[in-house]
C-alpha cells in the first residue's frame, strides 16, 4: 500500500512524501513521483502512532477488572485517537486483584485481538506513599517487596514494563535495583522524596517520574522536591498528563521548556469513564468517581482528582494550541519518546524505512481521520 501527503512527519519536519507498507511494515518512504498512490491524503498531516504508556482503561472496563472482552473492546476503541500501542496500567488492589489482571492482559495480548498492540503492563502501586496517593485506594498501599514484585512479574508473563512506586518506601532502593536490573522502567510517582532521596533513586536505577506535578512533592525555591528532579535531570524521562485539568497550560509550557527535547512523555492516565458523558459515576479501585463538567473525573468523597478520560489527540491540541509547545516536540511526545522509554525505538515511534506501520492521519482540528496499526486501517 502506497499512502501520500503533502505533510509527513519525519525527523520533526513536516514534507511531502509516500509511505510505503507491505506485511505490517514500512517498506519505503519516498519522494512524491508519478506512481499513482493507493491513498492520497492531501495535505493531511500523517504522524506516528501513538504511544499511550499510563492508561487505566476505558469505555466501562478497567484493567483491574481482568476482563479479556473489556480489554479487547478498549483496545479496538482507542484507535479513534490514533493511538496505536498501550501499556495497561493497574491501580493499588489486594495482591489477588492484581495477580488477575496482569494474568488478564497477558491472555489477551499472546492471542488474537484488533486494534491498537497492548505492548505490556504499567504496574501503578501498590508501593506508594501514603500522604500523595491521590485516588490510589489507601487500603492496600503496601511495602516494595521484591519478593512479592517476582511473583506478579511472573504472573504477568515478563510484560511489566513500568513500575510506579515510591522511592522513600523502597529499603535500601532494593526493588528499584531489582526492577531495572531486570528489564522494568523503574518511575517515581505517588511519592513524599524529598530531592536527596529522589536523586539516590536516580542513582540505583530510577529513570521515569510518573505524572510530573500531581502526586508528589513540589518545587520551591529552597525545598525543590520531585518536581524540582523532573525539570532539573535532563536524562531523566517523565511522564505528564495533558489535559490542562491536571496542570494549567502554563504549567505545562514550562515543563516542555525545561525538559530536554527526547525525555518529555504525554500520557493519558485514562479511566474506565473515557467515553463517559458527565454526571455519570463509576467505581475505581474500590471508591466512587464521578465525571465533572470539564470531562476530569474526581473522586466522590474527597472530591480530588482521580484521573483522566483525556483522548491522546486532544492531548496533542491542547500542547499546541493551549500551552504554545511546538509541533515536533508534542508529537515526539507521544511518539518516538515513550518508544524510547521502552526501549522500542528501534521499530515504533517513527516514520521510518523498517519500522511497524503505525501512522495516523490527522486532520487540521486534530481529529484523526484513519489510523493505521501494523499496516491496518482500523477506523
Amino acid at each position: 500500500m502506497r499512502i501520500r501527503s503533502q505533510r509527513v512527519y519525519i525527523c520533526g519536519d513536516l514534507v511531502p512524501a509516500d509511505i510505503v507498507m507491505e506485511n505490517g511494515i514500512i517498506t519505503a518512504v519516498e519522494s512524491i513521483s508519478e506512481t499513482e498512490p493507493d491513498i492520497d491524503c492531501g495535505s493531511k498531516r500523517i504522524v506516528p502512532g501513538f504511544i499511550d504508556i499510563h492508561c487505566h482503561g476505558a469505555y466501562g472496563f478497567d484493567t483491574n477488572y481482568a476482563d479479556p472482552d473489556g480489554l479487547k473492546k478498549w483496545a479496538a476503541g482507542i484507535v479513534q485517537e490514533g493511538v496505536t500501542g498501550f501499556l495497561a496500567t493497574t491501580v493499588t488492589e489486594s495482591k489477588d486483584v492484581l495477580l488477575k489482571a496482569v494474568r488478564n492482559v497477558d491472555a489477551v495480548a499472546s492471542g488474537s485481538y484488533e486494534g491498537a498492540r497492548i505492548l505490556g503492563i504499567h504496574f501503578e502501586g501498590p508501593y506508594l506513599d501514603m500522604q500523595y496517593k491521590g485516588a490510589q485506594p489507601p487500603e492496600a498501599i503496601a511495602v516494595p517487596s521484591v519478593e512479592e514484585f517476582r511473583e506478579y512479574q511472573e504472573a504477568s508473563g515478563n510484560r511489566i514494563r513500568i513500575i510506579t512506586l515510591a522511592p522513600e518506601h523502597d529499603q535500601g532502593f532494593a526493588l528499584t535495583r531489582y526492577a531495572a536490573s531486570h528489564g522494568t522502567v523503574v518511575s517515581m510517582g505517588h511519592t513524599s522524596a524529598d530531592y536527596a532521596t529522589a536523586m539516590m533513586a536516580v542513582a540505583n536505577g530510577a529513570s521515569s517520574i510518573t505524572h510530573t506535578y500531581n502526586a508528589m512533592t513540589p518545587l520551591k525555591h529552597r525545598e525543590n522536591g520531585m518536581v524540582g528532579i523532573a525539570l532539573r535531570l535532563h536524562d531523566l524521562y517523565s511522564e505528564i498528563i495533558c489535559d490542562c485539568n491536571h496542570s494549567t497550560p502554563e504549567a505545562l509550557h514550562i515543563f516542555f521548556n525545561a525538559k530536554d527535547a527526547s525525555k518529555a512523555v504525554m500520557i493519558s492516565d485514562s479511566l474506565l469513564c473515557k467515553g463517559s458523558k458527565p454526571g455519570e459515576r463509576f467505581m475505581f479501585g474500590g471508591h466512587e468517581i464521578i465525571i465533572a463538567e470539564d470531562g476530569s473525573a474526581h473522586l466522590v468523597k474527597e472530591g480530588n482528582l482521580a484521573g483522566s478520560t483525556m483522548r491522546m489527540n486532544e492531548g496533542l491540541r491542547n500542547l499546541v494550541e493551549k500551552a504554545l509547545v511546538p509541533f515536533d516536540r508534542a508529537v515526539n511526545a507521544c511518539t518516538v519518546n515513550p518508544a524510547s522509554l521502552l526501549r522500542m525505538d528501534d521499530h515504533l515511534g517513527m516514520i521510518r524505512t523498517g519500522y511497524d506501520a503505525d501512522i495516523v492521519v490527522l486532520n487540521d482540528d486534530y481529529s484523526v481521520e484513519q489510523t493505521y496499526c501494523k499496516g491496518i486501517p482500523r477506523l
